[in-house]
This record gives C-alpha cells, sequence and structure tokens, in this order.
C-alpha cells in the first residue's frame, strides 16, 4: 500500500546511519531511494548494502521539487511516504498512518509528529505537529513558531486538520499526487511542499497530522541555515503568493508582503549580516523570471478565501510575545 521515496543526494553517510531503522521498521512498505546523480557513492553504497532497496536514478541533481516528480513517476503504491534522507523512524510508526489513510477517505496528505533527533524531548523546527500559514505567506507550526520550539508533552498526539505537511516526512495519495501534477519544479526546494498543500486546500483536499505517530529527523543535513536557505525560503514564497491567493486580497498581501521582506532586509543589513540581505534582493530579481508564469498558472484555479490560521504570526510572536501556538 505505501511507498516510501527516500530522495538523496551525496547522502550515504546519512543513508549508512538511518535507512536501516527505516528497513527494519517499514515491513508495510515498499522502500525506494531516488538518487538525485550523486557522487559520493551513494549509489553504489545501497546497491552493496541494501539490495532489498528499489534504486531510482535520477541523470542530474534536480532538486527536492523536481527530483520527486520525475522518481514518484515510477512509484505505483496508492500511498506515497516521501521521507528525507536524515530522518530516524521506530517499530509500528506506519501503522497509525495506514489505519487512518484507510478509515478516512478525507484524508489526502499526512504527516507524523516531527520529533528533534538530538534532542528528543523537544518537537523538530521542520514541520513539528503540522503547518499553517498567517495572511501574508508566512509559515509556522503547532509546536514550533519561528525558533520558538516547544517541547513535546504529548498535547497534539491527536489526527487534526493542518494546512500544510512538512517534507520531511510527507505522505500523500498517489492520485492525489498526480492530480495536483506533482510539485512546482521552480522552487528547486523549500517552500515547495506548502505550495502543494496549498493548490490541494484549494483543490477541496485535506490535510492533517497524525498524532499518535512519530519520527526523528535531524535537520540540515542538505542544506544548512544561512544565506542560500534564506534565498530559496524568500523567493519561493513570494511566487507561492502570486499563484494561490485569492483575488480578493491578492494586491493587499503581494504588497504587504514586499514591504515586510524589505524591513527584514534592514534588519540583517544594520545587523552587520551583509550576506542574508543581499540574499533577499536576489531572490526577488530571480522570482522576477518567474512572475508571469505563475500568474499564468492561475489561470481556472478556484482559490479559496479563508487560507490563513492567523492573520499575522509576525504581529503575534514579535509585539505580542506569543511563542506557542
Amino acid at each position: 500500500m505505501i511507498g516510501i521515496a527516500i530522495l538523496n543526494w551525496n547522502g550515504k553517510k546519512l543513508l549508512n546511519k538511518f535507512l536501516p531503522s527505516i528497513i527494519k521498521y517499514s515491513k508495510e512498505a515498499k522502500i525506494y531511494v531516488i538518487d538525485n546523480n550523486s557522487s559520493d557513492g551513494s549509489q553504489y553504497f545501497i546497491k552493496e548494502n541494501f539490495p532489498t532497496v528499489k534504486l531510482i536514478i535520477n541523470d542530474k541533481n534536480y532538486g527536492y521539487a523536481k527530483g520527486y516528480n520525475i522518481g514518484l513517476k515510477l512509484i505505483n503504491e496508492e500511498v506515497l511516504c516521501l521521507l528525507n534522507n536524515d530522518v530516524m523512524v521506530q517499530k509500528d510508526w506506519l501503522s497509525p498512518i495506514i489505519k487512518s489513510f484507510n478509515k478516512n477517505e478525507s484524508i489526502s496528505i499526512a504527516q507524523p509528529l516531527i520529533i528533534d533527533y538530538n534532542n528528543k524531548d523537544y518537537f523538530n523546527y521542520s514541520g513539528a505537529a503540522g503547518g499553517f500559514i498567517d495572511k501574508y505567506g508566512y509559515p509556522f507550526c503547532r509546536g514550533r513558531i519561528f525558533n520558538s520550539i516547544e517541547v513535546n508533552k504529548n498535547q497534539y498526539n491527536d489526527l487534526y486538520k493542518i494546512f500544510w505537511a512538512s517534507g520531511t516526512c510527507l505522505f500523500i495519495r498517489k492520485k492525489v499526487f498526480n492530480k495536483l501534477k506533482g510539485f512546482d519544479s521552480d522552487f528547486f526546494m523549500h517552500q515547495e511542499e506548502i505550495d502543494l498543500c496549498w493548490r490541494a486546500y484549494n483543490m477541496g483536499y485535506q490535510t492533517y497530522n497524525i498524532g499518535k505517530t512519530k519520527v526523528f529527523h535531524l535537520g540540515e543535513a542538505s542544506l544548512p541555515s544561512g544565506p542560500k536557505k534564506i534565498f530559496y525560503n524568500f523567493r519561493n514564497s513570494i511566487l507561492m503568493l502570486i499563484k494561490n491567493l485569492p483575488s480578493s486580497n491578492f494586491i493587499e498581501v503581494i504588497i504587504s508582503r514586499i514591504i515586510m521582506d524589505f524591513l527584514a532586509f534592514i534588519r540583517f543589513f544594520i545587523t552587520g549580516q551583509i550576506f542574508k540581505a543581499v540574499m533577499i534582493i536576489r531572490a526577488y530579481f530571480s522570482a522576477l523570471k518567474f512572475i508571469l508564469k505563475k500568474i499564468r498558472q492561475r489561470k481556472n484555479m478556484n482559490f479559496k478565501k479563508f487560507y490563513y490560521f492567523k492573520k499575522s504570526i509576525i504581529f503575534d510572536y514579535f509585539i505580542l510575545k506569543k511563542v506557542k501556538f
């Protein structure tokens, strides 16, 4: 029923560390590694050490979005699990997922609880207990708002409707992924899962956090925090807004977001974080190349007005000092 797809690029050490637990505790699934043309010997390593794993080889590094789009065409299980190569799983982790998908046809996309591998009392930054966005497209999670991360006290061990599921460990029905035509490959990496879930939401599909299971995520294995991550996050966020915002508040939100991003540029600049400031400018120049294409992608879309959970998570967090969901 489930096809676990692990995207890999030069992650041999991570595969050596984390793939054994996935194989051991995922007997209900078929496991695939989609390799983005690694140069560190990953392909040979998988063939020699994990013969039960199906290896799919892309001809170059297509990034997260297109890398998965290409590889998943060769996987035919009813439910796909997109799993990072730096995730550890535990016994029976798939059971609540399978039960939930079988019992509830309305579940189209889902994630488990995502726990910090290095500090297992805390949620992980990447997804925590399920994601939301505010009116201006800033993402946050149950269990994690910006850099404030909650202790896992089983407070989110429920089946809960969310807005986006983390690409760290994302389950999606194959037919839904195909209907959405996969990820937007222009994103390359970062926020493509939020865009996917937003498009799914606009089409009437539902996304859930399945809190009866959890995985442990190392985090920042493929791209550590820094200027490059800022570039992708700022660029892809504005492109996501252009694609998915309802027409009724399109101009208001886009202008407001540009102003807020400019203020972020000023903050980085005056605090001496010059490279980060430059990356925001680069992100916007890069976004200009895609604007017309993203506007065309709005054609024939049914946009839902109430996509956001909070009007401004920035105001709540930085002004009202609210650090919990």
